[in-house]
């Protein structure tokens, strides 16, 4: 029989629990969640190369544009910019998002 050995095995654990983990552990959720609502504003609105600014704060996201012709565009279609934002961001494991069932980005402000 082998003896075993003084150091004990820690249980296993899969990669993505340790990377949640280390995401809370260095307070890193606000900045990362900042990021993938600005590449879900890309995606959701096409106008990401007419992005000149994006600040996410309290469920607002401030959208500043270079054209006042793509701004009268997507003002046009904000609330299915709106929608398929949210849903760009449900389906990404990595948005902490709000802790509620709520919408995290409840409005858009173009400027």
């Amino acid at each position: 029989m082998k003896a075993e050995s003084a150091i004990r095995r820690k249980q296993e654990t899969a990669m993505d629990v340790l990377i949640e983990e280390y995401i809370r552990e260095m307070k890193l959720a606000a900045g990362l969640d900042r990021q993938r609502v600005s590449e879900a504003w890309d995606m959701a609105s096409g106008a990401g190369r007419y992005t000149l600014g994006r600040e996410f704060r309290n469920g607002k996201l401030t959208v500043t544009v270079s054209s006042s012709v793509i701004r009268s565009r997507l003002y046009l279609q904000k609330d299915v910019i709106l929608r398929k934002l949210n849903g760009i961001l449900a389906e990404d494991s990595l948005f902490s998002g709000t802790g509620d069932d709520s919408a995290p980005v409840r409005d858009i402000i173009l400027k």
